[in-house]
Parts: structure tokens; sequence; C-alpha cells
């Protein structure tokens, strides 16, 4: 699907463009999404740009995503997509700063493009340009990736407090302890896809930045970027973090599940030693030998009994008195 964005007045209006249909000459934003040949050839004659193609965008050479042909700028980068649901994964988007245009390529639907969208949509500056949008679009997505950061920071304080101080029973928790593993894998896969993103997002600015000189970029521009690669940079800071505390979190729950299994195992093994004496006092008053002369014992059978209770107390009460149990 092809939009464009057209100025009206202090805000962007989007539209749709069919394959046949006419392109607005004062459109400064060419979004498309899962495009068609069809729609691929008309943004190339209508910008004089080449479109890449998927598996060129999945490229992860960075000179096959940073670079300049015939004098447009074409940087592609990793952003999140679906974070919030079971699901999340990353997609990548193309940028493609032609003059005073932006033409972005994507195959997935990143929540940033609607929030920007919306924004521009309501009010904008009248001298809006490619570079503007651009720029939005790059703070949108640095601030998306800060606030799923911060979700998952305050999931993983969650399952830290789960595990080390837990309000559930003992039988709850062997069910508790499956979903933790479970919650734990996911937040690690989720921090890990938006430390990849941040990486891609912090190569891409730093591109630019180099760029901004040969573009003629405003002050103003250039501080904005210089404060986006500073966001990146703490950004990807914290992700390690998280990455970290997470990783901590699962040998910690690995250790707690040994434990727990180990507690189970030392009963068993208790329970074991402490039924041995009992099984060798009724092994011996069951062997069949003829001259046995405590079988004509008119007390025999209670001794016995009470010799068998007697030698599975004692070890019971001395492995609690070495606090064993």
């Amino acid at each position: 699907m092809l939009w464009v964005h057209v100025p009206r007045g202090n805000s962007l209006e989007r539209m749709p463009v069919g394959s046949d249909a006419e392109v607005p000459e004062n459109a400064i934003w060419f979004d498309l999404v899962t495009p068609t040949q069809q729609e691929d050839r008309l943004v190339e004659k209508q910008v004089g740009i080449a479109v890449p193609t998927r598996e060129e965008m999945q490229e992860i050479e960075v000179t096959s995503r940073l670079y300049v042909e015939n004098g447009a700028r074409y940087m592609t980068a990793t952003l999140m997509c679906q974070s919030d649901s079971e699901k999340p994964k990353t997609t990548p988007v193309t940028f493609i700063l032609s003059g005073q245009r932006l033409i972005t390529v994507r195959y997935d639907e990143p929540r940033p493009f609607l929030m920007v969208g919306n924004r521009l949509g309501r009010v904008c500056s009248p001298a809006i340009g490619g570079q503007s949008v651009l720029m939005d679009l790059l703070d949108a997505v640095i601030d998306r990736a800060a606030d799923i950061l911060e979700k998952i920071g305050a999931e993983v304080d969650q399952l830290s407090h789960d595990i080390f101080e837990p309000d559930s029973t003992p039988a709850e928790r062997t069910r508790s302890y499956n979903e933790i593993l479970r919650a734990i894998g996911r937040k690690g896969d989720l921090a890990s896809k938006v430390r990849e993103s941040l990486v891609s997002i912090g190569r891409l600015l730093l591109y630019l930045a180099h760029e901004a000189d040969n573009m003629r970029w405003a002050k103003e521009q250039r501080a904005q970027l210089r404060g986006m690669q500073r966001d990146v940079h703490s950004l990807s800071d914290h992700a390690a973090y998280l990455s970290n505390k997470i990783q901590f979190l699962l040998d910690a729950m690995l250790g707690v599940v040994t434990i727990e299994q180990n507690n189970v195992i030392k009963i068993f093994s208790v329970a074991a030693v402490a039924l041995m004496p009992p099984t060798l006092i009724a092994s011996i008053y069951g062997m069949n030998f003829k001259h046995m002369p405590e079988l004509d014992w008119h007390f025999g059978y209670p001794i016995a009994i009470v010799l068998m209770i007697l030698a599975a107390a004692l070890p019971y009460y001395f492995f609690k008195w070495k606090k064993w149990l």
C-alpha cells in the first residue's frame, strides 16, 4: 500500500494512492507499506530513486544499509514491532532522503509510524519537509524503545520479588516456577530485540550526523541529532543492564529449583537411612533357621516391634540434633 502525506496548512494530510493514480507533486512523505512492484515503480518514477527490495533491506552489512545513491541517502534500521504481544519481533525499515522528500519502505506496522502520522495529521510546521518528518520518526522510535525498556524493568523487578520473596505455598510455587521461567525467557528475548534495534538506530544516527554537513542541516537539527545519539547510548547501556539482570534471575531461578529438588531428595535419603535398622531387625527374625532361641520367647514379637521403633526413632532425632532436617 502506498500512502502519501501532503501539506495542508498546518497539518499533513494522509491519503492512499492506487497503482494507476497520480501522485501529488507536493507530497513530502511517501510511506510504502508492503508495496507491490507497481507501487515501487510509481514512487521511482515520481521521485527518481530506486526502491530497495525486501531481500535487500534484510542484509546486515553496514554498506548495504547506509549508503548514498543518485544523491539520495538510504538508511535501513531494525525496529521493534508487536512488542505488547506474546510474539514480539523486529522488522527492517528503510528511510530514503531525497531532497526535501522522505520515502519509507516497511513490511510491518511499527507503532511510531502511526503515532507520528496522527500527530502530523493534527498539527505541524507549515515549512515541514522530509528531514523534519525523519527526525520525528526517529525520535518516536527512541521514545518507544525507552517505554519498552521501562516496562521490561518493572516486570523484571516483579519477577525478582516472586523468586526471592514468594508469597505462595510450596505446592503453588511449583506451578509458579514454571511460569516464572517462561516469563524470564520472554523478557530476555524482548530485551535482546530492543538492544538489537538500538544498535541499528545508533548506526543510522551516526551516519546521519556525518551526512548532515553535506545536506547543510540547520544547527537545531544537528543538536537534535546529538541529543538522540546520547539517548540511544544511554538506552543501550540500560538494555545491557537489564539483560545482565535477566541472566542473573535465570541463574538464581535454576538455583532455587535445584535447592528445592535437593531438599526433596534429602528427605527420601533420610527416610531410607532411618528405615534401614528396622529393616535389618525384621530381616533377621524373618529368616527360616530351625534353631533361633528368640522364636520361643513369649514376648519376642512385642520386643521386636519396640526395637524396630527405637531403631527408626534414634536416627531421626540424631539428624534433627545435627540440623540436617
